[in-house]
């Protein structure tokens, strides 16, 4: 079984085929406990935790090898070790190496879910120490930079000025393709509630990238739904939630109702080519 977290990835191919899933929300997982959000849009109205599962599972036996799983953050809703445990458990199981960085809800519990989300109290907490701060993972021809973009007790992210020169200083040493991974998204995705929760300081982080023309995609999760932009000849994926979706392009907070669960697939060809799709949960 590969060691945790994952470092050096090798193909027989020199493709590199990148799993992403994000923003998982499990909560207690207790069989009697887990009273998660439930997806509507799913006759069979999966909880949080069968639905991460489900998608892992279905993900896994697409026609397509995994060589790595990345977790970009919140995967939990409630920050406890069990779940985690839990988490970890099913990854660890595939055999495939995985990385997983934090998310806002990693660092921080909501007291007050029956309430309006800007009556709820944000109580900080100490991140779960197998979450990446800073990790490289690298293949022949690649380079993944992951970052945490989460803050305790706050639900938008800050990418610091240490992250933004760590990256800058690993893209400065090394000209192989790259991608970065982070929770919150860094660009806007016109939808005014879920935008005043993104990433801060991105102004920093792009014009640091500027330099670089050998940066490829930012992929994160933290707006539950699949958006691409493009800035500075990067292209940014926002991928969905393997549990519930937000309604895209709504100022205020909306759930999609008819929207599955999803992951997204990176493919990493040895001529510095990225090709990404997102699939959805068939159930």
């Amino acid at each position: 079984m590969p060691s945790y977290p994952a470092r050096k990835i090798s193909t027989p191919d020199d493709t590199l085929n990148v799993l992403q899933i994000t923003d998982l929300h499990l909560s207690d997982v207790s069989a009697t406990a887990n009273t998660e959000v439930q997806n509507t849009a799913s006759k069979s109205h999966l909880t949080c935790k069968q639905s991460f599962e489900a998608v892992v599972k279905q993900a896994l036996g697409e026609a397509i090898r995994c060589d790595l799983i990345v977790v970009t953050g919140d995967l939990v809703s409630e920050v406890k070790t069990a779940t985690y445990d839990h988490i970890f458990d099913v990854l660890q199981a595939t055999d495939i190496p995985f990385a997983c960085i934090a998310g806002n809800h990693d660092v921080t519990n909501e007291l007050g879910h029956d309430l309006p989300f800007y009556e709820r109290k944000l109580i900080a907490q100490p991140a779960d120490p197998r979450l990446l701060s800073r990790h490289l993972i690298e293949s022949e021809y690649w380079q993944l930079l992951l970052l945490d973009s989460s803050v305790p007790g706050q639900v938008a992210g800050y990418i610091d000025d240490t992250d933004i020169a760590w990256v800058s200083e690993q893209l400065a040493r090394c000209s192989k393709p790259a991608v970065i991974a982070v929770h919150h998204h860094v660009l806007p995705i016109q939808s005014q509630w879920i935008d005043a929760h993104m990433a801060q300081n991105t102004k920093a982080f792009w014009d640091s990238l500027a330099a670089f023309r050998h940066i490829q995609a930012v992929i994160s999760g933290h707006n539950h739904q699949e958006q691409i932009r493009y800035h500075q000849e990067v292209t940014v994926y926002s991928t969905p939630s393997t549990c519930y979706q937000f309604k895209p392009f709504n100022d205020d907070f909306a759930y999609d109702t008819q929207a599955m669960p999803g992951y997204r697939w990176l493919q990493l060809d040895n001529n510095g080519r990225l090709v990404s799709w997102v699939k959805r949960l068939d159930t």
